[in-house]
């Protein structure tokens, strides 16, 4: 239970120091939009993976 803790924490502290420059990389709405959903289902593919192997 805690390392599911500790890799949601370091998970959400990445986002955070690339969220910046993602956003400023992709000023266009739709553009920034549909990057965004492309980097939400590599992490959704991610966190299914590593589920599997447990």
């Amino acid at each position: 239970m805690g390392e599911n803790i500790l890799s949601i924490i370091y998970l959400l502290l990445v986002i955070a120091l690339v969220f910046p420059g993602f956003y400023y990389a992709n000023k266009n709405k739709k553009v920034f939009l549909k990057n965004l959903m492309i980097w939400l289902g590599i992490i959704g593919i991610v966190i299914i993976f590593v589920n599997f192997l447990k």
